[in-house]
This record gives structure tokens, sequence and C-alpha cells, in this order.
């Protein structure tokens, strides 16, 4: 359960190495988060990522998940539920893709959609199913202002993140009222590994301040984050921006 401040005294994390993830387990760790699972699949980076916020005073385990694997995600999850209540479970598994190799290869494009879309689907019924069964929680899934509106330089990916956007506002609204929190993240530009590479863009932003950005939602009950806040009024005017115009912007 939340303790009186209301910091989650459990936490898991679907993308166990996601920079974000982690930058926002360490957030809550510093404000007496005290049991983390990191699920992801299991890798030497996965294992260090345990032992840093083990030595940040957290009890954490190491839970083998693959986004792409669907049929095992009932009986992975389950068995961390299982161990006791789960205050906040935050999904941040995501792959960026290649734009112009997703477009010359469809299978390339569809396992974009399969980690982003499909899996997160599932994983995200399975912990909503969970929580709802346990009378109570939060579900934090990671968008993208990438799916407000398909850009030429990204839309498989936007595509994508679109689809998750969408169903986890749907899921949000499916579980209100058993008392389970599902909030979104629409993060800009983040600089994390993923990212690496890649041209800035405006408002480019760190994944500590994203954690941050997730912990005021949190505490303040929102059901959707920008980050940073600026993005929303920027997105809701290219949201009206004519086709043929939007089409021509360099974004």
């Amino acid at each position: 359960m939340k303790d009186a401040f209301g910091a989650p005294q459990s936490l898991l994390v679907l993308g166990g190495t996601s920079d974000i993830g982690l930058a926002t387990a360490r957030r809550l760790i510093a404000r007496r988060t005290r049991t983390v699972h990191l699920a992801g699949r299991l890798s030497p980076e996965l294992d260090a990522a345990a032992e840093q916020l083990r030595a940040l005073g957290a009890e954490v385990h190491v839970v083998g998940f693959d986004a792409l694997d669907p049929g095992t995600h009932e009986e992975v999850l389950g068995k961390v539920f299982a161990e006791g209540d789960v205050d906040m479970v935050l999904l941040a598994f995501g792959v960026l893709g290649d734009q112009a190799r997703d477009e010359r290869e469809p299978l390339a494009a569809v396992h974009v959609a399969q980690v982003n879309y499909i899996g997160a689907i599932s994983a995200s019924l399975v912990c909503a199913t969970a929580l709802v069964r346990q009378g109570h929680g939060s579900l934090v899934v990671m968008s993208s202002v990438a799916g407000e509106r398909a850009r030429r330089a990204n839309f498989v990916y936007g595509s994508s993140k679109a689809g998750l956007d969408a169903f986890a506002q749907g899921l949000g609204d499916a579980v209100y009222e058993d008392g389970v929190h599902v909030m979104v993240v629409r993060p800009g530009f983040v600089r994390t590994k993923m990212t690496a590479g890649l041209p800035e863009a405006p408002f480019a932003t760190t994944p500590a301040a994203v954690a941050a950005a997730i912990e005021s939602g949190l505490r303040r009950g929102a059901h959707t984050v920008w980050a940073p806040a600026p993005l929303r009024p920027l997105m809701s005017l290219l949201r009206h921006v004519p086709r043929a115009i939007f089409r021509q912007l360099t974004l």
C-alpha cells in the first residue's frame, strides 16, 4: 500500500533496463519505495540495474520478461503479484525502430508494433487485472508525443504509440470504478540510450525530469502527464495544422 505521504511501497517496472524506468525507480526509492521488481530480458545489464537500486536501499527482484512473448505474460507477471501487493506498475519498454528500414522491410515495422503495442496491451491487461483483484494501485503507461499525430519522419513508431495511448485511456476508464488508477505519460524527445545519436528536438528532456513528472502526476492523481509540460499546448496546436501544411514540416 502507499504510505501516509502517498508514495508507493512496491514498484514493478516493465522494461527493467529503461532509462526512464530506472530514473523513476531511483526517485521513488528516495521517497520510501522499498520493493522493486525489474522485469525484462535476463541480461548482465538487467542484473547491473538491480544492483544499482539495491545500493540505494531497496529490495530488488529481477524478473525474466519478454514483451514479444505475450503467451508467458500471465504466468510471469502473476508470480510477481502472488508475492504481495504491487502499488505501482510502470510500463516503460518500447523500441524506436528505424523509419527508413521499417518502410523497406514490413517485418521490421511489425516488430515495432509487436513490442510497442501488442506486447504492451498484453502486459497492461495482465497487470490491470491483478491491480483490480488487489483493489488498489496505479498503472503508468509510457506513451509519447509521437502518438499525438503521425509524422512523416516516424509514423511507424508514432502509430504504435498512438494505439497504445488510446488503449491506455480506455483501460483507465474501464478500471476506474475498481480503485485502479491508469496514468498515460507523453514525453517528447528524451536523452536516453534509445535516442543516442539522433538530433535533438525542441523541448528535449532527461529521464530524471520525466521521472519527476511521473511522481508529480501520481501525487495529483493525473490521468495524463506531458513531459515537459509545454508540449501540451504545442501538440494541441499541431493537431489542428492542415495536413497539406503539416506534411511539409520538418518535425
